[in-house]
């Protein structure tokens, strides 16, 4: 056939698009499929033991049963009574397998500065600790610490208890494969390059696989948003510390307060968060970084507890809605709604789902024919929602095969297709 374009065209097209196609291969390889936590618990250094979560999760069991059980806490934070009596029995089961999902041990704002010393022991303390977590089958999934910001005053302390943490582990044992490590009160791109330098200069010394140390960045400033350029430092991140950042994570009230917004009314539904929240996905979309929302600090203890719960409740599905998979939890009664609102938001939308994938997988026939329109970006969102309820527990895997012939390596490679055609 005819065509009016010479190779010249092509091959000068193809040249002015090289750098176009090496960004978005690079920068944007999207998500790759893996566990992603539903929640961060945070808890200050000296206060971990490798048992933590066997004790969290007693204590969260023990919270609703004095109030009516599992099923009757979800009744009363607005979860439909027939879905509440199918959830009740996933989140018992979660509590007292799994209560926490992702542990920081926190050696910033939840520990204060208490000298040099007991910091470097406390550091190296922690390290054995979930050094032996891991041994005994202790540890949740995911690890690790949030040291000290890079700001002037604090830069050497956290580098410091970084490096004592990281090479302990290294020499007990080993790097979990759930290892996490948070740089918080972000303000700078510079500060996440000094981080993506250290990370390898630590790869380095400690003979790491290049890449295995990763980090999360926490945005608490508005200087991370907004810089003093008029661009957004948040967007560069990605290719400030190529394939080292692991998700970005909201502090809402450091950054609520940093916009002098009156404690009463520092929240993680106030307009100004939901901004920054904005900006953030805008920034990540397509890199694989994931994020995370912030937390409540309205604990649910004492006469405030059902009032709590229904707010923490309320919040964690809102962060679902809008495209946040994950939270932080501050107290050991937050986890039973983290999961009776995180299992309901995907049971609810579970039989919808599951239908829709069926009938993709059935037409196979009528699509190669051109008789059933279908987007791929649909099957994707379907297959990546279901695979998310499958990983948290709310799905049963064998569930999602009865209802709709896939199993979970085929759920995975439909909803992050790029990197399972990349597989080895």
């Amino acid at each position: 056939m005819r065509t009016a374009l010479h190779a010249a065209v092509l091959a000068s097209v193809e040249g002015r698009l090289a750098a176009t196609d090496a960004l978005l291969a690079s920068a944007y390889p999207g998500d790759d499929g893996s566990r992603q936590p539903v929640h961060t618990v945070y808890v200050p250094a000296d206060r971990y033991v490798p048992e933590l979560p066997t004790v969290w999760g007693r204590a969260a069991l023990a919270a609703v049963d004095a109030a009516g059980g599992v099923e009757a806490v979800a009744v009363s934070v607005g979860v439909d009574p027939e879905l509440a009596a199918a959830i009740a029995p996933l989140v018992r089961e979660k509590l007292e397998r799994e209560p926490i999902e992702d542990l920081r041990i926190d050696f910033e704002d939840g520990y204060g500065d208490r000298g040099d010393d007991i910091e470097d022991a406390e550091a190296v303390r922690a390290a054995k600790r979930v050094a032996a977590a891991e041994g005994a089958q202790f540890a949740p999934p995911f690890i690790g610490i949030r040291f000290k910001s890079f700001e002037a005053a604090t830069r050497a302390r956290g580098i410091r208890t970084l490096d004592l943490f990281v090479t302990a582990l290294v020499a007990h044992g080993g790097l979990p494969d759930g290892l996490a490590l948070t740089l918080p009160k972000v303000s700078t791109v510079e500060q996440v390059e000094a981080m993506g330098e250290i990370m390898a200069a630590l790869e380095r010394m400690l003979g790491l696989p290049d890449g295995r140390l990763r980090f999360e960045v926490q945005v608490e400033t508005p200087q991370l948003v907004l810089g003093a350029d008029g661009r957004s430092p948040v967007a560069r991140l990605p290719l400030a510390a190529p394939g080292r950042i692991s998700g970005l994570h909201y502090g809402t009230y450091d950054y609520s307060a940093s916009l002098q917004i009156a404690a009463g009314y520092q929240s993680m539904e106030h307009p100004a968060a939901d901004l920054a929240k904005g900006i953030m996905q805008l920034a990540v979309a397509g890199t694989g970084i994931r994020l995370s929302d912030g937390s409540t600090n309205i604990l649910p203890v004492g006469d405030r507890t059902e009032e709590a719960w229904r707010l923490h409740a309320r919040l964690v599905r809102r962060s679902l809605e809008r495209g946040f998979f994950q939270g932080w939890d501050l107290h050991p009664h937050q986890l039973p709604t983290r999961f009776i609102a995180t299992y309901a938001f995907y049971r609810e939308g579970y039989g919808a789902a599951s239908a829709r994938l069926r009938t993709w997988r059935d037409d196979a026939a009528e699509r190669a024919a051109g008789t059933v329109l279908d987007e791929p970006a649909t099957v994707r969102a379907l297959a990546a929602f279901v695979l998310r309820g499958v990983q948290c527990g709310a799905i049963e895997a064998a569930e999602v095969t009865a209802d709709t012939g896939i199993d979970e390596p085929e759920l995975a490679a439909l909803a992050h297709p790029k990197h399972r055609q990349e597989a080895p």
